[in-house]
């Protein structure tokens, strides 16, 4: 059976076997393969199963689905032995099929390609549709979304100008009633 292997740093391990005809790809909980990884958008991508093909369908992710370096623009066939990378993720999709003969029940097995995550950090537990659409926590919602605050600076600006005028005005006058009363 085909899985999905993740090659990158702190997630080499995890894999994700292709059962069902369609499994989605992201970062929140209702997907049926979750990287809960900043880079990987909340519902990324899908695999589809079509006969013999592994199909990977991009769901307009942020930081795009490639598939051997190529970005995935609609959907795009995944071969064994490809990478696909979601965002900063990469994996490799392995065939699953039993090696023939007692030789194989004893192999070692291959040690995954560890690649850094690129200063993506990785979250411990996804974000569920439920926090999403709850908003950020510790929201205060009794003054409003968005209260105006009051910018001193302004104001101290605007009764400086007009004092300033004023003075400049006096000085003005001052100076043409000199003037005036030379001549």
């Amino acid at each position: 059976m085909a899985k999905l292997v993740v090659l990158n740093e702190g997630l080499t391990g995890q894999s994700f076997e292709l059962k069902s005809d369609k499994t989605t790809i992201g970062r929140v909980e209702d997907n049926h393969f979750q990287l809960a990884v900043g880079s990987v958008s909340s519902h990324h991508c899908e695999i589809l199963l079509q006969g013999t093909e592994v199909v990977v369908r991009d769901l307009n992710s942020t930081n795009g689905t490639f598939v051997n370096g190529q970005q995935v623009t609609k959907e795009a066939v995944l071969k064994p032995g490809q990478t696909l990378k979601l965002g900063q993720v990469e994996m490799r999709l392995e065939n699953g099929a039993p090696a023939a003969g007692a030789a194989a029940a004893h192999a070692e097995p291959v040690a995954p390609i560890k690649k850094p995550l690129a200063s993506t950090m990785v979250i411990s537990k996804g974000v569920s549709l439920e926090q999403l659409e709850q908003g950020p926590q510790g929201f205060d919602t009794t003054r409003g979304a968005f209260t105006r605050k009051t910018n001193k600076t302004n104001l101290y600006f605007i009764i400086g100008g007009v004092v300033f005028f004023l003075i400049v005005g006096v000085l003005i006058l001052v100076i043409l009633g000199k003037l005036k009363g030379s001549n």
